[in-house]
């Protein structure tokens, strides 16, 4: 059984930064594939970012590319996803997961959920 409790979110306006924390409890990171995805109410929940047991192999989705970074710390058992140049249409409940499939970027592919945090971006 994983914990995982996200943190960070908070309102910033439009080109502004975040930083999302995402730190697991019950088993260690590394054993997990690891994504952030992203929801707004009403819609479906849509992949972020995500990367592999190491943090070594990472995919984005095309709309956060060269935006967003996601990095792990697995010594401190942390998931970041640090968002530079936000936009309103970021604006989301994120999300982060884990899971053992090598496929991160499928939400059904997740085993375990945080609650996530809520990102707004104004204009």
């Amino acid at each position: 059984q994983v914990e995982l409790v996200e943190s960070g979110g908070g309102l910033v306006q439009a080109g502004g930064s975040l930083r999302l924390s995402c730190a697991a409890s019950g088993r260690a990171l590394s054993s997990y594939y690891m994504a952030w995805f992203r929801q707004i109410p009403g819609k479906e929940r849509e992949f972020v970012a995500g990367n592999g047991w190491r943090g070594i192999t990472t995919y984005y989705a095309d709309s956060v590319k060269g935006r967003f970074t996601i990095a792990r710390d697995n010594a401190k058992n942390v998931l970041y996803l640090q968002m530079n140049t936000l936009k309103p249409e970021d604006t989301a409940v994120y999300y982060c997961g884990a899971g053992t499939s090598s496929d991160y970027r499928t939400d059904k592919n997740m085993v375990y959920w945080g609650k996530g945090t809520l990102v707004t971006v104004s204009s």
